[in-house]
């Protein structure tokens, strides 16, 4: 039996879209590219920092031999349908429509190893997203896609819709080839980018990436706040003006379909909502990870963008807010909608402020917008 070919058709059996083979090699060549990346402090918190548990697989799996790729596609067919009853809303990238990824493909990948382990003995550990290794490289090597210039990797038939996974094996299976990169001139991921993260040779300035900040709680530069739109998480500018997305065959895995959020966020609603409601509309979504108070904040953002002074009531609510992190976004949103009656708030906020930062932060605020 050619156990490589069985693998792949059991793949296609269990619904996983593509399917790729690499060896355990370590990943030598990105070490003085993780090293450069580092220096120009374009790595997130969200990363493992050591570089060399990032670019060799066998530090995670000492008996690993061969590496098993999977990808699945999240483009599904479905069309939204905005519902009038909702005033403000807010975007949900397509890889946060329906269920958490992670738990989907895991669930996948347990199951084409309880295949495997019917014919062969064989030990695995399973990787989505979460290990210290590289995924899009170890993909690219295992022939799922080539690198594009927006750092995604991007399939023929699928697209750059793809989320990857992969099985971390001792058995000893035959490689795939990698493709060579097929965007040639076209710069237009570049050219769209919100926020100018993507750059020039193949390389992302992760801290302007609009996908980053609505997941970061690190603090996001003021000018940053404006390129995110109506963004409550994710950003999916680079791929839908891609070439290579078009045509490209639809996903069928109907868990990434949006039936609960219909693929938006209903702002007013998500600012006022218990952590139980919120766990159960929103918590099974990739997003959700981040907690309710991130995408709160994000909310915050969009409403500041809308810039409708309708929503100043509910802004002022936010203030009050339990969460410094909440306040000091609201105070910020409040002022940039109407300067004047928002300073207002804001200054009466200030005589019950007992966080240090959030008071300076607020003062801050006031005295940027005099001058405007």
């Amino acid at each position: 039996m050619n156990l490589k070919q069985y693998i792949i058709h059991k793949s296609k059996e269990i619904g996983i879209d593509t399917i790729g083979f690499t060896r355990a090699d370590k990943l030598d060549h990105m070490i003085d590219f993780l090293s450069e990346r580092k220096k120009k402090g374009y790595d997130t918190e969200f990363e493992e920092k050591d570089i060399i548990s990032r670019t060799n697989p066998t530090l995670l799996m000492p008996e690993c031999r061969t590496i098993i790729v999977i990808g699945i596609s999240y483009n599904i067919e479905y069309k939204k349908a905005h519902s009038k009853d909702i005033k403000w809303f807010g975007l949900l990238s397509k890889s946060s429509w329906g269920e958490d990824y992670h738990k989907v493909l895991k669930s996948k990948m347990e199951m084409l190893a309880n295949e495997v382990s019917k014919v062969t003995d064989f030990k695995y550990t399973i990787c989505v997203d979460t290990s210290p290794l590289i995924d899009r490289q170890i993909a690219k090597r295992a022939g799922i896609g080539w690198f594009g210039k927006s750092c995604s990797i991007i399939n023929d038939d699928f697209g750059s819709y793809i989320f990857l996974g992969y099985l971390l094996t001792d058995l000893e299976l035959e490689e795939d080839n990698k493709l060579e990169e097929k965007c040639g001139d076209c710069r237009l991921c570049i050219d769209a980018c919100p926020a100018g993260a993507i750059q020039e040779g193949y390389i992302i300035n992760t801290k302007r990436c609009i996908s980053y900040l609505t997941q970061t709680k690190d603090r996001i530069p003021y000018e940053l706040r404006e390129k995110m739109g109506k963004k409550i998480y994710g950003c999916d500018t680079c791929q839908q003006v891609c070439p290579k997305n078009r045509e490209i065959q639809k996903g069928s895995t109907e868990e990434f379909i949006p039936k609960r959020t219909n693929g938006i966020v209903d702002i007013e609603e998500i600012l006022t909502i218990s952590n139980k409601e919120f766990n159960k509309k929103y918590g099974t979504m990739s997003g959700a990870w981040r907690g309710k108070n991130v995408l709160k904040r994000n909310a915050i953002i969009a409403l500041a963008n809308i810039g409708d002074r309708d929503c100043i009531g509910l802004l002022k609510e936010a203030l009050n807010d339990e969460s410094p992190m909440i306040r000091e976004y609201a105070a910020w949103a409040l002022i940039k909608i109407d300067n004047e009656e928002g300073t207002k708030l804001v200054q009466e906020r200030l005589f019950k402020e007992r966080n240090l930062e959030v008071s300076e932060e607020m003062e801050g605020l006031i005295e940027l917008w005099r001058k405007y």
